[in-house]
């Protein structure tokens, strides 16, 4: 368990990272993060979280050139850390652990 606590947010950036994979840029995570949430996500709440994310030591990116891509600069590519692993495992179970005990409240057993 890791003592690192992850906001709402914060843990839609991994998650979205995560399922794009070696496409995880910039644009493409933000893309990934607008359909998920139904939203516009601003670039200032992006990268605010992102830079958040890295100091914490759970999100790391490279600079690179996408391949195929007609982009001619170089871009960020994020991958989540071992210990972003374990804080979005951590989450899942506190949030798993709360609503088990909703079940019978909410109807749902």
């Amino acid at each position: 368990m890791t003592d690192l606590q992850l906001g709402q947010f914060e843990q839609a950036v991994l998650i979205a990272v995560l399922r794009e994979g070696a496409a995880a840029f910039a644009l493409e995570v933000r893309r990934a993060l607008e359909v998920d949430s139904g939203r516009p996500v601003s670039r200032g709440a992006f990268y605010t979280t992102v830079e958040r994310l890295k100091r914490k030591g759970l999100l790391t990116w490279e600079t690179v050139r996408p391949e195929g891509e007609s982009r001619a600069t170089m871009q960020r590519r994020f991958s989540v850390t071992p210990a972003g692993l374990a804080a979005l495992r951590d989450a899942k179970r506190f949030l798993e652990a709360r609503c088990a005990s909703l079940e019978q409240v909410l109807g749902e057993s």
